[in-house]
């Protein structure tokens, strides 16, 4: 099929959207690609739809566990073959689904960035016949990015297990800077006649109204902008707290908002989410851990109650609002202490060596590892205890952990739900004669054969509530059931998790021998200040909001946005200078008779109302260009 049937075939679209086609073109005669666009501009579809064109198999590496899996479902609805591998899977899910990559019919391979510091998994790769690999969220691989992760810089190792196979990197932000370092990194290569890899759509969105409002008494002018503007909107918060406490007020204002953030089930994000895109709550009040994935073309606002981090993650998330092309509006809140606390964040995200290591050492103890023991052993890691257990503050200890990552002594994954799993270890023949010998167990095995088939051949997911109401058992009963299978080597039981996963990557050092790049850390420093005081920069009111983002983007926009809260300002000015020009003319003419009283003169003028009139004639008083004599006025 061409690009266009498998298009129309998979995604029912008619066309392509703007850069897509060109994109794809570039990957399908095998040439390396860098691709620029802004939030919602249909990323996935660069590299999907070549995918699709081509024999073999894509490999997409992106650090996004919940949109990985997102993306892997909805292909499954389009009948295309893809597996993920992430954090928290056992050795032999991932064994099993590397083989089926080799040797089945799968389509899409998505992997985090993490799992390519395993061998293991570059070997079978090799074996794999590759025909694209897709780097998302590609600006994690420059330290100049505002999202650097170490695992990316490994991304690289896959041009060399397959040497002749394109690059595709994709990003929604990326300066002049950063897109250089991405093309160094991933070692792009390009043809004599080949003028440029980069793709890039323009950053400039006319639909969408930048205001950045100094602001003490935020809630009250969020809620003014939630009824003036109305329509579906988000508002980004700082941390999980404030999510359910600006929730609260808004409820009791009659605003339809419910709360969202990292630390709530899967099933309750993914309903929240729902009821969201479904237009049943209005306002979704979130930290930044929303919108990622999230496919709402008609969110009319996206106000941010607290300042981000960087411009690049400010333009990411305000961008959510306005992807019909209609009218829509990022609105930043401010004041003087969000400034301050910006400043402290930033010194609190460079911790010491000496703070590094007595986080790390903690780690140990907090898994109970020996000295020598624990390498790519993966655990649940649950952030808040470990820092409220060893007294830590939390922003710290977070910028800890990825230090350490840098270093490779260790990976932290986001948080993601990773359902129960269960899969039988023995033949069918010696299963039969276990239930013979274990007539207690019978009933409850094959009760599992019945509900999950599948199981002699991967790990199935089930939930136990399911599986107890089939087995006719309480909760408890089952659960002593699956443990007793797996105390006999019956089957491997996992339970689900909702946690974070951190992986030890080494074995657990000493504090002598525990290396961490001190170089590195100042040259982050440095680039985090550069970032903040770009953030800062655009708070100031002396530029269209537009121009500045675009600016700091590398792009040069000479014309106003004409929409912004600076071009608003503007206008008003222009257009009071206009009038002011005209009563001033009028004026002019009406006292080159006679001298004129207040009420005779504002009443003889044709612009403006009362008040304006008035104010000019104060200011030219006030300038000695309008003399009053005996209550008349005259030039």
């Amino acid at each position: 099929m061409s690009i266009y049937e498998i298009l129309q075939h998979y995604w029912r679209y008619s066309h392509f959207r703007p850069l897509q086609e060109e994109v794809i073109e570039q990957v399908l005669a095998g040439e390396d690609t860098l691709a620029l666009m802004p939030t919602g501009g249909g990323k996935s579809l660069c590299f999907q739809v070549p995918a699709m064109a081509m024999d073999g198999i894509c490999i997409v590496v992106t650090p996004l566990i919940a949109l990985m899996k997102d993306q892997v479902e909805h292909l499954h609805a389009k009948g295309i073959e893809a597996v993920a591998i992430f954090s928290g899977m056992t050795k032999r899910e991932v064994d099993i689904a590397l083989d089926n990559c080799i040797y089945g019919k799968i389509k899409f391979l998505y992997l985090s960035p993490e799992r390519l510091m395993n061998e293991l998994v570059r070997e079978r790769i090799r074996y794999m016949k590759v025909n694209l690999f897709a780097v998302d969220e590609a600006h994690c691989i420059s330290q100049w990015g505002y999202d650097f992760r170490p695992p990316y810089l490994h991304v690289v190792t896959l041009r060399e297990l397959h040497p002749q196979v394109p690059f595709l990197a994709l990003t929604a932000t990326a300066t002049l800077k950063v897109m250089v370092d991405i093309q160094e990194k991933l070692q792009f290569r390009l043809r004599s006649d080949q003028r440029s890899a980069v793709f890039v759509k323009s950053f400039f969105r006319p639909n969408l109204a930048y205001l950045v409002l100094e602001e003490v008494h935020k809630t009250r002018r969020l809620l003014g902008i939630i009824k003036k503007t109305g329509g579906s909107g988000i508002v980004y918060v700082r941390n999980r707290r404030e999510t359910q406490e600006l929730t609260r007020f808004l409820l009791s204002e009659g605003v339809k908002a419910d709360f969202y953030h990292a630390g709530l089930t899967t099933p309750e994000r993914s309903k929240k989410q729902e009821d969201w895109k479904k237009n049943r709550i209005q306002v979704i009040v979130a930290t930044n851990a929303f919108g990622m994935g999230i496919d709402k073309s008609d969110v009319r606002f996206v106000v941010h109650m607290d300042l981000p981090d960087s411009l690049e993650a400010y333009y990411q998330e305000a961008g959510r609002a306005g992807r019909d092309e209609k009218s829509a509006y990022a609105v930043l809140l401010f004041n003087e202490a969000d400034k301050l606390r910006l400043l402290k964040n930033l010194e609190l995200s460079f911790p010491t060596v000496k703070e590094i290591t007595q986080i790390y050492y903690h780690l140990g103890n907090y898994f109970q590892l020996a000295y020598g023991a624990g390498q790519n052993l993966s655990f649940d890691f649950d952030l808040a205890d470990f820092c409220h257990r060893y007294q830590l503050e939390p922003l710290k200890t977070i910028s800890a952990l990825k230090f350490l990552e840098r270093d490779e002594w260790l990976t932290v994954s986001e948080s993601v739900y990773i359902p129960s799993r269960l899969r039988f270890e023995v033949s069918a023949q010696d299963l039969y004669s276990f239930q013979v010998a274990h007539a207690n167990l019978d009933g409850f095995i094959k009760t599992i054969l019945r509900a999950y088939g599948g199981a002699f051949d991967y790990y199935t997911p089930f939930r136990e509530a399911d599986l107890a109401r089939k087995a006719a058992l309480s909760m408890a009963d089952t659960l002593n059931c699956l443990q007793q299978l797996e105390r006999y080597q019956i089957i491997t039981y996992i339970p689900q998790t909702d946690k974070p996963q951190l992986q030890f990557l080494r074995p657990r050092s000493d504090s002598q021998h525990l290396s961490v790049n001190r170089q590195h850390i100042l040259e982050r420093k440095q680039i985090v200040t550069e970032q903040v005081e770009a953030l800062l920069n655009y708070l100031k009111p002396d530029d269209c909001r537009s121009r500045k983002l675009l600016a700091y983007f590398g792009e040069q926009q000479k014309q106003l946005c004409g929409i912004c809260d600076y071009c608003l300002r503007q206008n008003k000015k222009s257009r009071l200078q206009e009038s002011a020009n005209k009563i001033i003319a009028e004026l002019t003419a009406a006292l080159a008779h006679a001298p004129l009283s207040l009420d005779d003169l504002v009443a003889c003028l044709q612009t403006g109302d009362e008040q304006e009139r008035i104010s000019v004639i104060r200011d030219l008083v006030d300038s000695g260009k309008l003399k009053l004599n005996q209550g008349k006025y005259y030039l």
